[in-house]
């Protein structure tokens, strides 16, 4: 049972499109000499898509449910290590804060997702 989303894969789309530059922020902060915040970047940030996708493949509203929240769990990590990066001064201000809005954006879109699916069970 394939559950679609009101969003018309909105969160889909967005989340792969982060994917794609939390990778190139990991190939920068590796070529700067950084190693381990990358490495936790680069897992948080591509496992909200790959979580987005098997919750469009769940084959219950409640595993959709649980593979969207851990989607919203690893958007959150991923903020956390943008910020700390961004502390560190390993990530420019313009840089981090682009990242920043794409990731509170994935965030509201999870969220309204959540709310939606909660007023229908």
């Amino acid at each position: 049972m394939q559950i679609i989303m009101k969003e018309d894969n909105l969160i889909q789309k967005k989340s792969f499109d982060f994917a794609i530059r939390i990778v190139n922020a990991y190939k920068f902060l590796k070529d700067n000499q950084e190693y381990v915040l990358s490495k936790q970047l680069l897992r948080s940030g591509t496992s909200i898509g790959a979580n987005v996708e098997e919750a469009i493949g769940a084959y219950s509203k409640t595993d959709f449910g649980f593979k969207l929240s851990i989607a919203y769990k690893e958007a959150r990590e991923t903020l956390y290590w943008i910020k700390l990066l961004q502390a560190t001064n390993y990530l420019s201000k313009e840089m981090s804060e682009s990242l920043i809005s794409d990731a509170e954006s994935i965030c509201k879109i999870i969220g309204k997702i959540q709310i939606s699916l909660k007023k229908n069970q």
